[in-house]
């Protein structure tokens, strides 16, 4: 699970229940009738606004916001820089063995094209076209989520002057002027929770991981051309930590210094077996 995500959802809803306790009874700000209105309404609503494909994703997408989901940048970068030092020293074709191990679908096919001698303009084509693609699929997403947020407040406000028709309709009972007029407004208290508590988180977290899986899939394309025109791995890594945070690039160093430092310990006991 999203720690990020459970947390702010606890926090949030857990703070608006402590002050509707503090305000009064909670069972006050519950109706059923209000609640249908702007769920339904919202629901049936946003489903007339997008295509059914989009509709048939959005279980996938709740479980994207709601898991833990975090793109292994710096895994992927000294990935790619083992790439670069296997393909600077036995040739690209020798990537061809590394395929079969390549779990992510993007890489394999990054990677399929350079063993193949796809020529550089064609293999970042090709590659761009996936990430334009998977832009459309995310923002799909996206846009259903806003949608929503933009619908909750409306259907909470027809809800309500539903309510006070019928709070008029008892203009000649005083005495339930005033609860017909709190329901009418639990109606839009329930469209802006909805609106601002839900769709509206739900869209920036689905915006931000997206954000994120496009950055490392253009590393890996940066990755890739940095490889097919025989650049040296150290040169790869410099430019593919350009996407990378400061804090993760330094990381990325020590990282790098230490496993150099171990390969040397290493080559000196493999020497000193050979001497003896």
């Amino acid at each position: 699970m999203d720690v990020a995500t459970i947390v702010g959802l606890a926090i949030t809803f857990g703070t608006f229940f402590v002050g509707l306790f503090m305000s009064g009874s909670i069972g006050q700000y519950i109706n059923v009738p209000s609640l249908v209105i702007v769920l339904g309404g919202t629901v049936g609503a946003s489903i007339l606004a997008v295509d059914m494909s989009v509709i048939k994703a959005v279980p996938g997408m709740l479980k994207l916001i709601l898991r833990k989901y975090r793109v292994d940048a710096m895994g992927i970068m000294a990935q790619l820089v083992r790439y670069a030092e296997k393909a600077r020293k036995e040739g690209i074709l020798s990537l061809d063995k590394e395929l079969k191990n390549i779990e992510d679908p993007f890489i394999q096919k990054a990677v399929q094209l350079l063993v193949d001698g796809t020529e550089p303009e064609l293999i970042r084509d090709i590659l761009e076209t996936e990430i334009i693609f998977l832009e459309q699929r995310h923002q799909g997403g996206i846009r259903y989520f806003n949608i929503c947020a933009a619908l909750a407040p409306a259907f909470g406000f027809m809800g309500t002057l539903i309510g006070l028709i019928a709070m008029l309709a008892k203009l000649n009972e005083p005495d339930k002027l005033g609860p017909a007029m709190a329901v009418a407004l639990v109606t839009t208290l329930y469209g802006v929770i909805l609106s601002n508590m839900v769709f509206i988180p739900f869209a920036e977290k689905l915006k931000g991981k997206h954000e994120d899986e496009v950055l490392v899939k253009e590393m890996v394309i940066e990755g890739v051309m940095s490889i097919q025109s025989g650049d040296n791995p150290r040169m790869v890594e410099e430019k593919l930590k350009t996407f990378l945070p400061p804090a993760l690039r330094e990381e990325a160093s020590k990282a790098r210094e230490k496993a150099k430092a171990s390969t040397g310990v290493e080559e000196a006991g493999a020497g000193a077996l050979r001497g003896a």
